[in-house]
């Protein structure tokens, strides 16, 4: 198992020196992160791309990012996760040419993620909800031809390409992995059949939820008809993640505060901007739980009792990682830089997971390899 970083780039209130100002420290001190990260081992960043999400998610143009990054790190990967596809979030012809350009600048390095985005982001755009997956899968299936023909054409329900060379091509031949979020059984049985690497979470789920999920998408990859050229049989899965010498001194850095803090603000977030826009029932599903996190009803220690969250030194974190990785999980993708811990700690945090626990699974992975 690999071990990967994941920014949403929060900007947490109060702004005391202004919001521009602290989106700019975020941003730099990510850079920063990755820049430590790339040196230590670690495998993948992934970028999301949001819109609309105060607080939760300032980056809306992880590709301007990713290729910022590029060019301050040698070895680390740049993900997508994800580029949102629906209709008029991204037109797949300025999908393709924009990876391709990351593809160049980080010399074969993209993983290339896709999704749908929320409701709340698809209203914003004012996207059709009931036709985002049917979106996504019409783009999903002609990008990855526009970088393998010379020239492309597409006449389908929700995009026109007249003939036409769509440049520049990807460094990757014949093209980079390619993946989509999956927080569903039908999603995870969809990615498999399509060929595609999924990208999963356990914050909200435990690790055997998850555990059923993967062998779901493992049943369904032996019958994929990718819609790539290859199938990419890989399972990742992200969760909060804060690492220091000691389990007391992770939870005095504020990791426990800042992980209260997230789930706390995801359901009032979910409340405010999805829950306006829920059918009757979907409110009376998902509202009693969420109004309870809102408020704040909640311990931390459930999730961490779980490995829901992943909080203590380095040999804590490679039993709660060995979970993971027992459960068939690929790649664990660490977000570390949430609920405003300070950067001084995080960069401990990549220090320790680089200095022991990355070791631990290549030494792993290598006696298996060995037999």
């Amino acid at each position: 198992m690999k071990l990967d970083l994941l920014f949403e780039l929060e900007v947490p209130k109060p702004w005391t020196n202004g919001q521009q100002k602290e989106e700019q420290r975020v941003y730099r001190e990510a850079i920063e992160q990755i820049e430590l990260a790339d040196k230590l081992g670690f495998a993948t960043v992934w970028m999301v791309e949001h819109h609309f999400r105060v607080e939760r998610s300032h980056c809306s143009a992880p590709e301007l990012f990713l290729a910022a990054v590029a060019q301050r790190t040698k070895n680390i990967r740049m993900g997508q996760g994800v580029v949102l596809l629906p209709k008029p979030f991204n037109h797949p012809v300025r999908v393709a040419e924009r990876t391709a350009v990351l593809d160049i600048l980080s010399n074969g390095r993209v993983e290339f993620g896709t999704g749908r985005s929320t409701l709340f982001e698809q209203d914003g755009f004012a996207i059709n909800p009931k036709e985002a997956v049917a979106m996504w899968e019409e783009a999903i299936r002609i990008i990855p031809k526009m970088w393998m023909q010379d020239t492309f054409s597409h006449q389908g329900k929700y995009w026109e390409v007249k003939e036409r060379s769509i440049l520049p091509k990807p460094v990757q031949d014949p093209h980079p992995p390619m993946w989509t979020a999956a927080t569903s059984d039908e999603r995870q049985i969809q990615a498999g059949e399509m060929g595609l690497g999924t990208l999963g979470l356990t914050l909200s789920q435990p690790v055997e939820v998850m555990e059923k999920r993967i062998q779901l998408y493992r049943e369904a990859l032996k019958r994929a008809k990718p819609v790539g050229q290859f199938v990419n049989n890989r399972f990742a899965a992200y969760t909060l993640v804060h690492c220091a010498e000691t389990r007391q001194k992770a939870i005095d850095n504020g990791a426990y505060k800042s992980v209260h803090w997230w789930y706390q603000h995801i359901a009032k977030a979910t409340l405010e901007w999805e829950g306006a826009l829920w059918s009757a029932e979907e409110k009376r599903q998902r509202f009693p739980l969420l109004d309870e996190r809102s408020k704040g009803h909640f311990k931390v220690e459930d999730f961490d009792a779980e490995d829901q969250i992943l909080i203590g030194d380095p040999d804590q974190m490679i039993r709660k990682m060995e979970r993971y990785e027992k459960a068939g999980v690929d790649q664990l993708i660490c977000y570390q830089q949430f609920g405003g811990l300070p950067h001084d700690k995080i960069l401990k945090s990549i220090e320790l997971l680089g200095k022991y626990v990355i070791p631990h699974f290549a030494e792993r992975a290598k006696s298996r390899a060995a037999g």
